[in-house]
């Protein structure tokens, strides 16, 4: 449900000049730079998937585990159809958060169970049970990883990836990443997850936006050290041909259901930080991480009423409270995804005209931007230019490090 406000037109007006005029045009010329990208597509890339030649032999006479989800596709068709339909003996499925079919909410937990179509069991890595138990492992000959991340430092597939490396190396078992491209892999940005800030939504000291696909990123953290693990990673990555980082790469496929288009994904870095406060950025509506606002906020020009929605939001803040604010899903489809930054205007904006700044912040804030420094320079009223210029020390020593693992020509 959607409607424009009828009243404060002035106020509208006014601050939609003043949004144009501070944002956009001090961009557009470094925006046309960043221009010569291709847009690719699924039809213009070979995921790791489906490099059959390459990895088929090693799945020769072996039992199969197979780390899945909904995006684990080639074409049309579900990797573990495919790799059935090819002989290969699938063991076990291992379902990350959101489940095998990708039809559960961020944070719903599900247990494990019996796959209908192929009567494989599959194991639930989410809730409690974030990583594979010994037992998981029994009589699995190789783990296979497939999943479309989205180059997020709080998406949890990578935290996911981790777990199962770990495991894997403790039981001697070889894992082997089909690697996909990153949609947000064409740049970096943000600050770089300090130790004491370690969850399931940042376990290594890498940014915000990272720039690396899963395959890298799985090399870096085996040759990084990061591994909570005394036995080595026996790791393959399949590479994707086609793909380079300097390329908008539009996803098939929702990777989960409240990403469920690339103006979703390409806000996401910066909406997401938003899930430490309290306020809306869409759940519960068509407009998931397209939307920022909340019940009564001033000179907004949309409004949204979040509700129950099954396999999307169950309990959305502000659940049935109409949310006044801002649609962003044409600014982040379009201008946000050529500026190649995680943008904090919405967050300091809105901080600075919420009422109640002594309960803006929850606890999860610093977890998810990985430091707690960003929630201090927000409250002291910094500026932008002084909270970006906190984080490039940290970023170029990031960079250098990051260069060791590239498998894909780079935007740098």
């Amino acid at each position: 449900m959607i409607r424009s406000f009828t009243f404060h037109k002035t106020a509208i007006l006014y601050s939609i000049i003043i949004l144009f005029l501070v944002v956009f045009i001090p961009h557009r010329v470094t925006a046309q730079q960043k221009m010569k990208r291709n847009l690719l597509f699924e039809k213009d890339i070979t995921p790791g998937a489906a490099k059959f030649s390459e990895y088929l032999p090693l799945c020769r006479d072996k039992k199969i585990g197979l780390m899945v989800n909904h995006t684990s596709k080639i074409g049309n068709v579900h990797l573990v159809d495919t790799l059935k339909s090819l002989g290969v003996s699938i063991n076990r499925i291992f379902a990350p958060e959101h489940g095998f079919r990708g039809e559960l909410e961020a944070g719903e937990k599900f247990d494990n169970q019996i796959d209908t179509k192929t009567g494989i069991p599959i194991i639930s890595l989410y809730g409690n049970h974030l990583k594979p138990l010994p037992e998981d492992l029994t009589g699995i000959d190789m783990v296979i990883f497939d999943i479309q991340d989205v180059g997020v430092r709080f998406y949890t597939y990578a935290s996911s990836l981790q777990y199962m490396m770990e495991a894997c190396a403790n039981a001697g078992i070889p894992i082997m990443v089909l690697d996909r491209p990153n949609p947000n892999g064409y740049y970096i940005d943000g600050p770089v997850l300090t130790k004491k800030q370690r969850s399931f939504v940042g376990l290594n000291p890498i940014p915000l936006v990272h720039g690396l696909t899963l395959g890298e990123y799985a090399l870096m953290m085996r040759g990084e050290e990061w591994l909570n693990t005394d036995s080595v990673c026996d790791l393959r990555v399949i590479r994707v041909s086609g793909y380079s980082h300097n390329d908008f790469y539009q996803l098939p496929i929702a990777p989960s259901p409240n990403l469920p288009n690339m103006a979703s994904v390409y806000l996401y870095p910066s909406l997401g930080l938003f899930e430490g406060t309290r306020i809306s950025i869409g759940r519960g509506t068509d407009y998931p991480f397209q939307f920022v606002g909340y019940p009564g906020m001033p000179n907004a020009n949309d409004s949204l009423m979040p509700v129950s929605r099954p396999g999307f939001s169950l309990n959305p803040p502000f659940k049935n409270q109409m949310c006044h604010g801002f649609l962003l899903k044409e600014f982040g489809e379009s201008f946000l995804r050529d500026q190649g930054k995680i943008y904090l205007f919405w967050l300091q904006e809105i901080y600075n005209a919420y009422p109640d700044k002594k309960h803006f912040f929850t606890s999860y804030f610093n977890r998810l931007s990985g430091t707690s420094s960003l929630k201090k320079m927000i409250k002291k009223r910094k500026s932008t230019e002084i909270i970006i210029n906190s984080w490039q020390k940290d970023l170029k020593t990031y960079k250098e490090t990051r260069k060791k693992y590239l498998l894909y020509p780079d935007f740098e």
